[in-house]
């Protein structure tokens, strides 16, 4: 038994290591355990399901803040003497930095026990009603708390199911507030068209499963590293004309700044792109 969990926390660690050193460009977004008004046991419930969405977005490396907690506990009591001969002991301070945490506050989570005739439980039904921000980490700015109220459940078998059904009700606005908040970012990888040493057409590196649709626009930056700090230069905006498989975009270049933008790309500058929120 003691075997399997130490093998566990090799393997949770492990992969926190690799996403700290592995070549995946998207963004770190921490998600905090969410505070409840009241000490319910479901409470949890909301938090995972806010995690599975955003990690269903496929546009982030999303870190479960809850289970961080727990392994923290667990690295610390590792630095305790009992532990000092062991030769078991996961490596400290490892960790994936987020850039963006996500928290919130439960406001209600009620669940009701449907009862027959007789007295006996024939099901449950939940709602939830909770806030939610977002804090740059490295600031620690955050934006206004926006509400979310999911809407009544379905009778269901169990408390847990009824709270799914309920957060499961809010996907759509909840995607809607990620899209607003985490602006869609990616790389021209390819030139597709070229005339005259002008850029027509260019690829992105994200597609229809990052949310990406036909006729959204992107904000062309090269950036420039200046004593240190990065240094954005507009270069204009492209608009999305094709969307190729799942995970790329064709996009048209405005004749004004095909030229330079094709002289960036050709020298390998740092070329960012970033969706615009209409």
């Amino acid at each position: 038994m003691k075997r399997c969990f130490w093998s566990l926390m090799m393997f949770v660690c492990g992969i926190c290591a690799y996403a700290q050193t592995s070549s995946d460009i998207r963004p770190v977004v921490g998600v905090a355990q969410f505070t409840c008004e009241t000490d319910s046991k479901y409470a949890g419930l909301v938090t995972e399901k806010v995690v599975e969405m955003l990690t269903n977005t496929k546009r982030f490396q999303v870190v479960d803040r809850t289970s961080h907690d727990k392994i923290k506990e667990e690295l610390e009591l590792q630095k305790s003497e009992a532990f000092l001969d062991s030769k078991n002991l996961v490596e400290q301070d490892i960790a994936v930095a987020a850039e963006k945490l996500i928290t919130g506050h439960i406001n209600k989570i009620p669940i009701y026990a449907m009862k027959n005739a007789n007295g006996s439980i024939k099901g449950y039904k939940g709602s939830v009603s909770f806030q939610m921000k977002v804090v740059d980490v490295a600031t620690g700015l955050s934006t206004e708390a926006v509400s979310f109220e999911g809407k009544a459940s379905d009778l269901m078998l169990s408390p847990e199911s009824a709270v799914n059904q309920a957060m499961q009700s809010l996907q759509d606005e909840i995607y809607e507030y990620f899209k607003k908040n985490f602006p869609i970012s990616g790389k021209i990888i390819k030139v597709l068209k070229e005339k005259k040493n002008k850029a027509e057409v260019v690829l992105l590196n994200v597609g229809k499963k990052q949310g990406v649709s036909q006729g959204d626009r992107f904000a062309v930056q090269y950036v420039e590293m200046l004593e240190g700090e990065p240094y954005p230069v507009d270069l204009g905006e492209i608009e999305v004309v094709k969307l190729s498989g799942e995970a790329f975009s064709e996009c048209k270049v405005p004749s004004k700044m095909g030229e330079e933008l094709a002289s960036r790309l050709a020298s390998n500058a740092n070329v960012v792109c970033k969706m615009i929120i209409k």
